[in-house]
């Protein structure tokens, strides 16, 4: 991650990071977890019952994830390096795999919280500290 991407500003002062819509100024998540090393890459979310609202697993690198044997479903948001949503698979259920082709990182979030927080493929995402 020697580049500039939109996630720089969470390795400075991680533990007070949000994630933003930039279009539309909402928080799209105010709990971040990295996932920026193989083992957690790796692990994912399993072996969790569920995620609590505003919380976020954000993997990087990450171009495609799968969802075998997770308890529950989930959004998951596939970001270009630059911050803009490439695309989103709302509420995916166990035993898929989705990816997206330019992804820099990907986005997991408990089903539902990206369609609350009216992201939209397109829209640029930042962290703001």
């Amino acid at each position: 991650m020697s580049r500039p991407h939109f996630l720089q500003a969470l390795l400075k002062k991680p533990a007070a990071a949000i994630l933003r819509n930039v279009r539309t100024g909402n928080t799209v998540a105010s709990v971040l977890e990295t996932a920026f090393d193989s083992a957690s890459r790796n692990k994912g979310l399993l072996g969790r019952n569920s995620l609590p609202p505003g919380h976020a697993l954000l993997i990087v690198p990450g171009t495609l994830i799968h969802t075998f044997a997770m308890r529950f479903a989930i959004d998951i948001v596939f970001v270009a390096r630059d911050g803009r949503v490439l695309k989103i698979r709302p509420a995916v259920p166990r035993s898929r795999i989705t990816g997206a082709l330019g992804s820099f990182a990907v986005i997991e979030m408990a089903a539902g919280a990206f369609t609350s927080s009216q992201t939209q493929v397109g829209d640029y995402l930042d962290v703001v500290v």
